[in-house]
């Protein structure tokens, strides 16, 4: 696990006031929902400061200065685009972003008001995010987790869980789908992806899709990582919806469900033994990862 820093406002305020004196004045506070991978404060009202926790998180840092302003307006829904990179200092030693404040509240199956027009319209900023040119876009890597590579990079976290899990699951059914996951094909075709498409980087107005956040993992290679919000956050005719819409074939489909299922293997056997919201949810994912038949169709 990388080595995480804790960051604060006092920190904040002094990288603030020695590289961005014209912001020196205005008030910091913590963002509440955060995230993992950085620490985010508010910077007055229009803006946001976006500090890495780990020198692995880091990494992102340039890429999404390079290519958010670029994707911006290739897609049909509003996105973090960077005012300006911080340098490290403060006792803080990574290089940071300010990005303009985006309104809207975390996706959750309870706040989404429609889900099919959700998942459609979810489907549809993918969609223009793989259209944009792959050319010279940033290949896997630990910049992302090694997301749009071979989904065998995860097998070995994928059978630990199995083995911690054996007796509490259906262990022969989840090797099935997982086993169909990695023998289903790819062309090695490089497409954008976001890397993350999780309810905590989707934002809602009024229960609809208003901003997708957290570029950090984003890259080209094989987008079915971004398929897995499938099982993890829509509904079962949303799924289907979003599966039309995207035009989602039966091996791309099988490699999504699987990127679903090593992140909730783990989740559930990280969680095992508990009663625990982390510990519920984990399991209400893997059962909409088993809802479905484990082939792929001909």
């Amino acid at each position: 696990m990388p080595r995480r820093v804790a960051v604060d406002v006092a920190q904040v305020r002094g990288l603030v006031a020695e590289q961005f004196p014209r912001w020196a004045g205005l008030p910091i506070r913590v963002v509440a929902e955060s995230g993992w991978d950085n620490v985010t404060f508010r910077l007055g009202e229009e803006m946001v400061a976006r500090l890495p926790s780990a020198a692995e998180y880091a990494l992102a840092v340039d890429k999404e200065q390079r290519w958010l302003p670029a994707l911006a307006p290739r897609l049909p829904l509003p996105i973090p685009v960077p005012l300006a990179k911080g340098r490290p200092g403060a006792d803080y030693p990574f290089p940071w972003s300010v990005y303009r404040w985006l309104d809207g509240e975390p996706a959750s199956a309870g706040r989404i008001s429609d889900p099919v027009r959700f998942a459609l319209d979810l489907a549809g900023f993918l969609a223009a995010l793989r259209k944009v040119d792959a050319a010279e876009g940033p290949q896997p890597g630990k910049h992302n987790w090694f997301r749009g590579a071979t989904l065998r990079t995860y097998d070995a976290p994928a059978e630990r869980a199995l083995t911690a899990l054996d007796g509490d699951i259906d262990v022969g059914l989840a090797r099935e789908i997982w086993q169909t996951a990695l023998d289903a094909p790819w062309d090695g075709a490089d497409i954008w992806f976001h890397g993350d498409v999780a309810p905590g980087n989707l934002l809602l107005d009024g229960g609809e899709l208003a901003a997708v956040i957290d570029f950090g993992t984003c890259g080209v290679g094989d987008p079915s990582c971004d398929i897995a919000i499938a099982w993890t956050l829509l509904s079962a005719d949303g799924r289907q919806a979003f599966r039309e819409r995207l035009s989602v074939d039966d091996a791309a489909w099988a490699r999504g469900r699987g990127w679903a299922l090593w992140k909730t293997l783990v989740a559930c056997a990280r969680t095992r033994g508990r009663a625990d919201e982390e510990a519920a949810d984990a399991r209400r994912v893997l059962g909409e990862i088993f809802s479905e038949p484990s082939g792929i169709e001909g």
